[in-house]
Order: C-alpha cells, then sequence, then structure tokens
C-alpha cells in the first residue's frame, strides 16, 4: 500500500488528495479484505487493486461518503472474486489471525478460533455478510446497500447463518466433551 501512496504523491495536488484518501480508507478496505480471505499477501494485493480502481473511477464519485460507499462494496466483490478464484477456503493459524477492528467481546481464543474457521466455511454472500456485519459493525441496510442486495436478503444471511454457526458451534462442543 505504500508503494501506491509514495508513487502516487510525486503527482500533482489531486493526487495528494487521492493519497488522503487512501490514508483514510486503507484499513476498512484492507480489513474487510484480509477477514474475508484470511490472507495478508492477498489481501495487500487486492485493497492496493481497490484503490487502483478508484483511482480511475475518482472523477465519477461525488463526496466521501460515496467514495466509502464504492470503497466497501468493491471490496467486498473483489475479495469474494478473490476467493472464488482460488477456490479454497482459507485456513488460518490461531497465531496468523487478523487483528479485530472492533474489540472481541469474549476472551475465549479457542472458542475465536473455531467461529473465524466456521464463518469461512460459509459460503460467499453469507460470509461476506457476516463479516461485515460484526466485524466491520455494519447495520443490515449499509451491508444491502453495499453488496447490493435487499435488507431482507441480509437479514435472511444473518439469522441462517447465525443458526448455522450455533449448530456446528453446539456440534463440536458436544463432539469435543466426548473425548
Amino acid at each position: 500500500m505504500a508503494i501506491l501512496e509514495d508513487r502516487l504523491v510525486t503527482d500533482t495536488g489531486a493526487v495528494s488528495d487521492f493519497a488522503t484518501l487512501v490514508r483514510r480508507n486503507q484499513s476498512m478496505v484492507f480489513s474487510i479484505v484480509l477477514h474475508y480471505n484470511q490472507d495478508r499477501a492477498v489481501a495487500e494485493e487486492v485493497a492496493q487493486e481497490v484503490f487502483l480502481q478508484l483511482y480511475r473511477q475518482l472523477s465519477r464519485l461525488e463526496s466521501d461518503e460515496h467514495v466509502t460507499a464504492w470503497l466497501r462494496r468493491t471490496a467486498a466483490h473483489r475479495a469474494i472474486d478473490e476467493a472464488r478464484k482460488r477456490k479454497v477456503r482459507p485456513q488460518v493459524a490461531l497465531e496468523e489471525g487478523p487483528e479485530p477492528a472492533v474489540a472481541p467481546s469474549q476472551s475465549d481464543p479457542m472458542l475465536s478460533e473455531r467461529l473465524r474457521k466456521l464463518i469461512a466455511s460459509l459460503p460467499d454472500k453469507p460470509r461476506m455478510v457476516m463479516i461485515m456485519r460484526y466485524q466491520e459493525d455494519l447495520m443490515p441496510e449499509e451491508i444491502a446497500a453495499t453488496l447490493s442486495m435487499p435488507v431482507r436478503t441480509v437479514k435472511s444471511h444473518l439469522q441462517r447463518s447465525l443458526a448455522l454457526l450455533r449448530e456446528k458451534l453446539g456440534r463440536n462442543t458436544q463432539e469435543g466433551s466426548r473425548v
């Protein structure tokens, strides 16, 4: 990301405005991609592509809010596309886990790791909805706008995904207690 910023700052004042946009939004874009793909190198690559795409589209974007919404939507779609291209569900070691954007509400690291793996096993769209809701702390209406889907679909994905995660977590807990 720093390479992109350094290259752009050497141009005109409009480009320095772009560098400010990059600095202001890079953690959000990186976080979305990293939590979805769970691979730091992939997240850096995709985030850089998203910002290059932003640079090309900048004249069409009307406000800071529009830029933020555009970046969220583009990062989400690019993260999904990258995962599909690789056709591999991410596998992450506990020590390589992403830094949380929101402080965790639980203190059990084993439960957190199991939840991360269970979320990674969800289909593409429901997984992105879960990440945007619980990692990025977006409301269902914001997620719907970002992913271009009805609010009811977002809520349905959340409800079904939570039920599935509860079921799988319960099953894993019961299996673990038998051992």
